[in-house]
Formats: C-alpha cells, sequence, structure tokens
C-alpha cells in the first residue's frame, strides 16, 4: 500500500539531537528520503531536541556519563517526542541506542556504515605507543579507558567530554596529550584537519554498531515504514543485528567496557568480541563465524562463551 508522501504544508518531521554530528546524520538522512522518493527539501522538517547527555554544565565540567545515567542518556527525550507525535522519525547514532526500544517504537532501518574504527587525535604524537610513560590521555568511555589501560597500564586516563572543537581546544590548553573520537563522525563532518590516526580494530576495537546511523519510528506508522524501508542498507541491519545481541546478552548499555565488530564475507558472518574490567586488568576477546541469517544468535553464543571465562565479579560497572 502507497501512503500519502509528505508535502512542504504537511513535512515529515525529523528529530534529531542539536549536535553537528547530529544534525549532520539528520541531514543524510534527509538526502536519502529525498532521492528515493523524489521529494523536495521542504517536505521534511529537521527538529532539535536537546538531551540529558547534551547538558552543556555537566560536558564542561566532564561529569562522566556513568554518573548522569547510561542506558538512554541520548535517546529518552527524543522518543518521548516521537511517542506523543512531536516527531515523526527520529535520527540516532546506533552507538547510542540500548539493545530494547521503548513499547511502541520500531528501530529497524540502518544507512550505509562508516568506518567503524576509532581515531587517536594529539597535536604532539601520531599513536598510543608514541606516547610517552605516564602520558594523560583524555576519553570519556569506559572501553577506550579500559582498552587502554589494558595495554598501557602506565597511562593517566582522564574525563574528557565535549565535541570535536572542544576537545582540541582542551589539548591545545595542555589538558591531556591525547584524546580518542570516532572516524566515522570526522568523516561525516569533512574534518581533515583534525590531528588524527585511524587506530586498527585488533588494537582498539570498536565500540558496538559504531559507524552506524538508526533511524527509529513509531511500530505503527506504516507510511514511515514504507520510507524507511527504501533506505535501508540490509548489509548494516545483519551486522548490527549480531554485534547489539552480543550487547545484550551482555547487560550492556552504550557506556559499558565491551567492544564487537561483524563482519561479512559473502554468506559468512565473523563477530569478534572483547570484554574487559574498567580497570583494564582484565580482558576476554574471541570470534566466531556463522551464516548471516544466524547473526544474532552467534552473538549470544560469543557472550556465552566470554562469560564462562571470567568471575561474577568482573563486570563491576553495573
Amino acid at each position: 500500500m502507497t501512503h500519502a508522501y509528505p508535502t512542504p504544508d504537511a513535512p515529515l518531521k525529523i528529530g534529531t539531537r542539536g549536535s553537528p554530528l547530529a544534525l549532520a546524520q539528520a541531514y543524510e538522512t534527509r538526502r536519502r528520503l529525498m532521492a528515493a522518493f523524489d521529494l523536495p527539501e521542504a517536505a521534511f522538517e529537521v527538529v532539535v531536541i536537546h538531551t540529558t547527555g547534551d547538558d552543556r554544565a555537566l560536558i564542561d565540567a566532564d561529569r562522566p556519563l556513568k554518573e548522569i545515567g547510561n542506558k538512554g542518556l541520548f535517546t529518552k527525550e527524543i522518543e518521548e517526542a516521537m511517542l506523543d507525535g512531536r516527531i515523526d522519525i527520529a535520527v540516532h547514532s546506533m552507538k547510542d541506542m540500548p539493545t530494547e526500544q521503548p513499547e511502541g517504537l520500531v528501530l529497524d532501518c540502518n544507512l550505509p556504515r562508516e568506518d567503524t574504527r576509532d581515531a587517536f587525535v594529539s597535536i604532539n604524537y601520531r599513536s598510543i605507543s608514541d606516547l610517552p610513560k605516564g602520558a594523560v590521555v583524555g576519553t570519556s568511555s569506559l572501553r577506550r579507558k579500559a582498552q587502554l589501560l589494558n595495554r598501557r597500564p602506565d597511562l593517566e586516563v582522564v574525563e574528557f567530554r565535549g565535541n570535536v572543537q572542544t576537545r582540541l581546544k582542551k589539548l591545545e590548553d595542555g589538558v591531556a596529550e591525547a584524546t580518542f573520537l570516532a572516524m566515522a563522525g570526522l568523516n561525516r563532518l569533512g574534518m581533515d584537519g583534525v590531528p588524527k590516526t585511524a587506530i586498527p580494530t585488533n588494537e582498539m576495537l570498536n565500540a558496538v554498531a559504531q559507524g552506524a546511523i538508526g533511524i527509529e519510528r513509531r511500530a505503527d506508522d506504516m507510511r514511515a515504514k514504507e520510507m524507511l524501508d527504501a533506505i535501508h542498507d540490509a548489509e548494516t541491519g545483519q551486522r548490527l543485528a549480531a554485534e547489539r545481541a552480543f550487547l545484550g546478552a551482555l547487560d550492556g548499555s552504550c557506556e559499558t567496557p565491551i567492544a564487537a565488530l561483524a563482519t561479512l564475507d559473502g554468506d559468512t558472518l565473523t563477530l569478534r568480541g572483547e570484554i574487559l574490567r574498567t580497570d583494564g586488568s582484565e580482558a576476554e576477546s574471541d570470534q566466531m563465524s556463522g551464516p548471516v541469517s544466524d547473526g544474532p544468535a552467534l552473538g549470544i553464543k560469543l557472550a556465552e562463551e566470554l562469560l564462562s571465562r571470567v568471575g561474577d565479579d568482573f563486570f563491576d560497572w553495573k
């Protein structure tokens, strides 16, 4: 069934956070919908919604995200706006998304995935191994902190939040020698001038769903479903299904020391996963392969395998 498409007089409302990256992702979604349905830009309205995780005072104070609240930190207010009809769809960074959606909402559209790697960002150094003993490194990610301390326990890791410009200013001010960003975000923002080096995933495995955009809708909105189906990237969806099943089986969120990456080779999916203690003192990793259709089951199986190797107190962040 074909539904009436949005018009300038009755635009489709796209909800998003207000950061430069979030807006870039919303504009990419708009461009793809415009092209798929031959619609003018005015048939879409980008609606900026402030979330708890965007609180400027908390960012400036470098408050750890885990102190503010983990799951839904960057999504709760946006999802509430969709449930009460203020917006029609919501564009998210998939690595921010809890593994379960609120009742009445569906997350089944992904745009083609960007680079999944982390970027090492420093004015004076080119890689983690180049950092001098005892160097101060800034990150707000528990995963990156745990991975760093596991590989380089001599480093001092401090809380470090803010957008790209804020973090670069902190580096210039000597708050830290280095920090980390996602290559995907830098690419989407066209920030070629940032002093960065992509970190191979065998050195620092990325966050679950890093580099992927997800678009959420109301479960009963069939027009939104039809439109989003037209721009969904099936390969990205298959990879994320395995990674998010792994995360879900570990009861993780976007702010836990868990990493995973699924890759496809024809009809075969390979999933790599890693879990760490928050202090980096212990890490377990492994990988499994199987048919693409078994991706979610593979994610659960890999999670169970890693859990079988550690004690009950391993996840001290719970």
